[in-house]
């Protein structure tokens, strides 16, 4: 399953970069994370940078352990977490354009036990379109945040 959005965002990359690597007050300007809990802080380069992030999702709680597997930054991050018989993967990614920047934000579940295969087989879609919905109000809530901080500066 696949998911992918993304929002133009008039500010430079370097604060945008600022903002959606500010994980550990994310909880605080992103209105769809419950907690977040850093479990480990990488590298320079953000690489190994884990936390915990709690949202409610479907009434429920749930909490995803995620980590940073690669970066470049001002341009990248990808993050890999393992749950429910899935690997997540996910990226997430500034791109200048006409002076101002376009952030995207891409996903991919791969499920790898056979109880995830059919719930995904079944429910693909539906949960796709929830993603991208929850990925578009955390775009408004990134863009929201960097306007914010431009403001205070």
């Amino acid at each position: 399953m696949k998911a992918e959005t993304s929002m133009e965002i008039r500010s430079t990359k370097e604060k945008i970069w600022e903002v959606i690597t500010d994980i550990e007050h994310a909880e605080s300007f992103i209105s769809g994370i419950d907690r977040v809990k850093i479990l480990n802080s990488g590298d320079k380069d953000f690489v190994g940078f884990e936390w915990k992030e709690t949202r409610t999702m479907y009434g429920k709680e749930a909490s995803e352990t995620m980590v940073v597997t690669k970066s470049k930054p001002y341009v990248y991050y990808d993050t890999r977490a393992e749950s429910h018989g899935a690997v997540y993967l996910s990226r997430t990614e500034i791109m200048e354009k006409d002076g101002s920047c376009i952030l995207k934000m891409k996903f991919i579940a791969n499920p790898v036990s056979v109880s995830a295969k059919i719930m995904y087989a079944v429910f693909a879609k539906p949960i796709a379109k929830s993603m991208v919905k929850a990925f578009t109000e955390d775009l408004v809530d990134i863009r929201n945040e960097v306007e914010k901080r431009k403001k205070q500066r």
